[in-house]
């Protein structure tokens, strides 16, 4: 479990237990499941209470006695908020998934006179992108937007961040400063891609609520509600292959499916909602979508949307194939990043075939090969390659990747009746990327008809992810990547998968000799592969003929010939469709040619699509005209106190794009940017006992004791507490008492003495927990520890 996962897990956790003031059950754990292996990280849609103060913890409705607690919790505890309602679209367009989720949440745990701030967060799928999201919390509503990175607005922007991804695929947003007993209606959008593989879509979109959101009282009926909406685009007929939940058949128009799952449950679903379909086909086929543009679209250009199928005929042979792994082995890729990596070079060599040959080359300053020449994909010889990966390639040193990229090159010189493939993974961004690109497109320019395919494949954040995107689309090759460290194997074998599989190379279309000018977001086309189809975007003006023709080799390097039929359509948004591959690969473009007319032009498609790019920002806006009540908010302290019209400021959403790499990280080999330190411990606030260092007493004798004393000796007793912490007790206290814990718990007859408080405000962490009340007179009862 990676740093992040246990603060964050510890958090929920601490704000589990805190929930018991209010009646609330422990979670159970796993069979054989120890605390320390729980993980708390949301599998759906969450919303917590941001506990600061542990008092403000109680039932809004049935407000009951509780014991008093002085202090704070510091990083704050997460109290998983309960959900009353849940409704989620599913919109299946070509080869994206559009996500809209609608619910209602209720402040369970604070009570009415109190507020806390609210953190949503939200697990999204493949390659997701957040659309937006917006609150309604009685009269207040929020809502995010996108903007210019030079907006005026940015001027005025809070200088609070609200949310950003906290890893990949995970995505955050916190709401200030909600009062205890309130619903919070939401509705979240995100787009996310579908997966193919073994001719079948998929879609998994996380739904695995807890136990625990589910309402204490059982007078709530809580109903669910999926529709799930599938449009192939493509005409063919679509087929049912599996489904999570009971979905029902709402209606049916050739590649056009509605279907719903709606019913009355006992508790919230458990399980992540799948979906898969297959559309038929028997050979390969392919088409042309075009559509005119909205009034709202920045571009008046007409879209067009060309596919191509391998459909599901297993007799067309894939290409013999010499294949060269790039294998980045610097210093940064230490641990787990480089045997993941490892792991999943060992599975590739495993789907190559009778016939195909590789090599493998480890880089860092210096490049470490397996072979001097390409060998062939014997069982001895794969076995071998793993071996020699599990011994030789050791991270250590730098990062130089124009080094091996000519030799992988050199090695596929002169290759005939084989594709080429070069596969590169690294972790780290080099001063020549743009050279890189530019001497590649040279070289494979001068390749001959089968010139050699780059994938590429980025792990990490400090590697420049635009930089590999642009050199697979020069390339033809298939880009990847992974953020977490635990994914790599799992990313790396399906973008092996979509490339190790070629059936037809060198596709060509005839469409744009017909028009007066034509735009296409992807440099060249890839090769139709039989675990991956192609579905490439553009902007025209003029007329495409009625139907046109795509061509192509096939392994026997014999010409095919696949009949394109050009229609209209108008119920798929080609410019939602594609806008994320759109954005991503003008930026790759804009950063190669550093041209600022690409970069204004990212920009007004990020804004359109509502999706972050480099050059612009999210921001969260409060979009109500809410009147204060200004007689409630004097009894809050100022730091509840909500902004009023005028300071109403929209506030940041970071962390939502990946960034053009990180040279100075690489140089210095730090690891691959997956989390940052880890933080202290959080404060514990109930349920802990207090062990003491045994040169004094037990910390619950010396509160027995106080309790019997005088006042006048209870004060002595203060000042002399107060005294030996200027002396750095409490640093003895840290290390050698309760184990260096960072918290105390009180009886239930404590009260803290102001006077002693007074002493230690100098002191950096000071808490003090009891039940009674602050008060200006001492009384017998002293329950104080400092750390």
């Amino acid at each position: 479990m990676s740093s992040f996962d246990e603060d964050f897990s510890r958090a929920v956790e601490d704000g589990l237990h805190l929930s018991k003031r209010i009646g609330a059950a422990a979670p159970r754990l796993a069979g054989g499941m120890d605390r320390s292996q729980e993980s708390f990280l949301p599998a759906a849609p969450m919303v917590y209470a941001v506990i600061v103060d542990p008092a403000s913890v109680d039932s809004p409705d049935a407000p009951s006695y509780q014991p008093y607690v002085y202090g704070y919790c510091d990083p704050p505890a997460l109290i998983p908020l309960q959900m009353k309602e849940i409704a989620v679209e599913v919109d299946c367009l070509l080869d994206e998934t559009f996500v809209t989720v609608r619910g209602r949440w209720w402040v369970h745990c604070v009570s009415r006179s109190r507020s806390c701030d609210c953190r949503f967060v939200i697990p999204i799928g493949e390659e997701g992108s957040i659309l937006g999201v917006e609150f309604n919390i009685g009269r207040r509503s929020y809502a995010t937007r996108v903007i210019e990175s030079e907006d005026q607005i940015m001027e005025n922007i809070g200088k609070t961040e609200v949310g950003g991804f906290l890893k990949p695929q995970l995505f955050s947003l916190t709401i200030p400063q909600i009062d205890g007993g309130s619903d919070i209606l939401f509705t979240i959008k995100w787009s996310q891609k579908l997966l193919y593989a073994d001719g079948q879509f998929s879609v998994d979109i996380p739904l695995s609520f807890p136990n625990y959101v589910n309402p204490f009282a059982k007078i709530y009926s809580k109903k669910e509600k999926i529709q799930l909406n599938v449009n192939s685009g493509i005409g063919k007929e679509v087929f049912l292959q599996r489904a999570s939940h009971a979905l029902k058949e709402q209606s049916r128009q050739g590649g056009k499916l509605t279907f719903l799952y709606d019913a009355a449950v006992e508790s919230w679903s458990s399980i992540d909602f799948h979906f898969s379909y297959s559309v038929y086909s028997g050979d390969l086929f392919g088409g042309i979508l075009l559509q005119s543009p909205s009034v709202h679209d920045y571009d008046q250009r007409d879209m067009f949307c060309l596919f191509l199928f391998p459909g599901i005929n297993q007799k067309k042979k894939v290409f013999q194939k010499k294949v060269v792994f790039l294998v980045d082995a610097s210093g940064s890729m230490l641990g787990k990043p480089l045997e993941n990596v490892k792991k999943a070079i060992s599975s590739a060599l495993l789907e190559l075939v009778h016939g195909d040959y590789f090599n493998i080359i480890a880089f860092n300053d210096e490049l470490l090969s397996f072979s001097s020449y390409m060998v062939q994909a014997t069982v001895e010889m794969v076995e071998n390659a793993t071996k020699w990966m599990s011994t030789n390639v050791v991270a250590k040193g730098g990062t130089d990747l124009m080094h091996p990229l000519n030799e992988a090159i050199s090695l596929l010189s002169g290759v005939q009746d084989f594709l080429p493939q070069i596969f590169l993974v690294t972790d780290g961004a080099v001063e020549d990327e743009r050279n890189i690109c530019a001497t590649m497109r040279m070289m494979l320019m001068n390749g001959g008809s089968i010139s050699p395919r780059i994938s590429t494949f980025g792990i990490g954040s400090y590697c420049n992810h635009y930089f590999l995107h642009l050199l697979a689309s020069i390339a033809r090759g298939h880009y990847g990547a992974a953020y977490n460290p635990d994914s790599i194997e799992n990313h790396m074998t399906r973008w092996f998968r979509k490339a190790l599989s070629p059936m037809v190379a060198n596709v060509a279309v005839d469409a744009f000799d017909h028009l007066e000018e034509y735009e296409v977001y992807q440099l060249h086309l890839k090769d139709i592969s039989v675990n991956c189809p192609l579905f490439i975007s553009g902007r025209y003006r003029g007329k495409f003929p009625d139907s046109l023709k795509a061509k192509g080799y096939l392994a026997d390097m014999s010409e095919i010939v696949i009949d394109l039929k050009v229609q209209n359509t108008k119920e798929i948004p080609l410019e939602k469709v594609f806008g994320k591959q759109q954005i991503d690969l003008l930026t790759a473009q804009a950063w190669f040619s550093e041209s600022k007319q690409l970069e204004k032009k990212v920009t007004q498609l990020s804004i359109q699509s509502s999706i972050s790019s480099e050059y612009t920002y999210m921001v969260l806006l409060q979009t109500d005209s809410e009147k204060l009540d200004t007689g409630k908010l004097a009894k809050k302290s100022k730091s509840q106190k909500h902004a009023g019209p005028n300071e109403r400021l929209p506030y940041l959403v970071r962390d939502l794009t990946m960034g053009f790499g990180n040279i100075a990280a690489t140089v210095e080999n730090l690891p691959t940017g997956f989390g940052e330190p880890k933080p202290p411990d959080n404060f514990d606030v109930i349920n802990k006992a207090v062990s003491c260092c045994s040169r004094f007493c037990c910390c619950m004798c010396l509160i027995r004791t106080c309790s019997k004393l005088n006042d006048q000796c209870f004060i002595v007793m203060s000042q002399l507490c107060g005294a030996l912490s200027c002396l750095a007790c409490s640093e003895c206290c840290t290390e050698l008492c309760c184990n260096g814990s960072n918290y105390l718990y009180s009886s239930s007859k404590g009260v803290v003495i102001r006077g002693l408080m007074e002493r230690c405000e100098s002191l950096p962490n000071l808490m003090v927990i009891g039940d009674g009340a602050l008060s200006s007179r001492p009384t017998k009862k002293l329950l104080v520890i400092l750390n």
